[in-house]
């Protein structure tokens, strides 16, 4: 069945919106799904050319006409909902909120801050892991978006039955996963340093309700220069300062990247194969996106790809031992990596 799941291979922010946004436009996909919850944010250009972050809603439905779902595995912030649906102008005839949605309350958000998690863990304390504990708990008094009155125009009772008419009208589903391979709280090596849920490609697909084998295109993201959350976030190989990678990217010196939940500067680091050879073991991916490829190359928008980015992407298709499908340049530039395939077959 055609189903795309995209999936993030490092610690989140690799351009899962982006690389979601692209396969909705080139393959004219009918459904964009939104797994996971408001603790993090997804980020995609629309059509004026002004960056959009969303947390509840995919990036994927920014300037695209695509059907929204939001599954029973969603955990959702109303207040955070309500005002992307009014930024998007998204009716309830696009978007469909599964009815067993768990909803992310102030209670929860307060749990989270009592019990330190930013400063231990660097989480972004958005009550997302404690909405989660509360329904694995199966507390009577959890809410779903059943029970929630400003959701009702929204709310069907299964969405995995309409996805699954779509695919058996042949239409394709994108699933736009959240965070990134090495926050997996099953995966992960740097335990506690996680998120409250497993980031894998079968986790989406679980969260979304579909099947494996509704499965036909993994898609992995990554990035040139991987980061974590600011803070005590747990363990970041090669970590660098950002004057170090703004004078090598040819950016300002005061160049600073900020979290799009909190806002908070983050670390980064240069590539380290080891935990996307572990996601690789785990998700299969069909194809690989690499982003923020202008970090590596700051001349790109010039000269195009180069004998640098070149040298760049044969370096870490050898060490991770898979290619390169794409390489992303800037928030909405991305190209097929053929200079690399080409330079090999000559």
């Amino acid at each position: 069945m055609p189903v795309s799941v995209v999936v993030g291979g490092q610690f989140g922010s690799e351009g899962k919106g982006k690389v979601a946004q692209f396969i909705v436009r080139s393959q004219s996909a009918a459904a964009v799904v939104r797994v996971g919850g408001p603790n993090s944010g997804h980020t995609a250009m629309d059509s004026a050319g002004h960056l959009v972050t969303l947390r509840q809603l995919p990036a994927a439905a920014i300037s695209t006409e695509a059907m929204i779902f939001l599954p029973a595995g969603s955990l959702i912030d109303m207040a955070l909902l309500l005002k992307e649906i009014q930024l998007l102008g998204v009716s309830p005839r696009r978007l469909r909120i599964d009815a067993n949605a768990s909803l992310v309350t102030e209670q929860h958000k307060q749990v989270e801050r009592d019990e330190a998690l930013v400063e231990t863990i660097g989480s972004t304390a958005s009550g997302t892991g404690a909405s989660l504990r509360e329904r694995l708990s199966r507390a009577k008094f959890h809410r779903l978006a059943r029970h929630e009155p400003e959701l009702q125009a929204y709310i069907e009772e299964n969405t995995a039955a309409s996805l699954r008419n779509l695919l058996a009208a042949g239409e394709r589903v994108v699933l736009e996963g959240t965070q990134g391979f090495g926050l997996s709280l099953w995966r992960t090596r740097d335990f506690p340093f996680a998120t409250s849920r497993d980031t894998s490609a079968a986790a989406f697909v679980s969260e979304a309700g579909l099947a494996p084998h509704d499965v036909d295109d993994v898609v992995m993201t990554l990035r040139s220069f991987p980061i974590r959350v600011g803070g005590n976030s747990g363990p970041l190989p090669n970590e660098i300062d950002w004057p170090s990678l703004a004078k090598e990217a040819e950016l300002d010196p005061d160049y600073r990247e900020l979290t799009s939940a909190t806002h908070r500067v983050r670390r980064i680091a240069r590539f380290d194969e080891q935990v996307v050879k572990d996601a690789i073991i785990s998700n299969r991916p069909h194809r690989i996106f690499m982003n923020h490829m202008d970090y590596v190359d700051p001349r790109w928008r010039s000269a195009g790809t180069s004998e640098r980015s070149t040298r760049f992407v044969e370096d870490i298709e050898r060490r991770i031992g898979q290619s390169i499908d794409y390489l992303g340049y800037g928030p909405d530039v991305t190209k097929r990596s053929d200079h690399v395939r080409l330079k090999r077959s000559a």
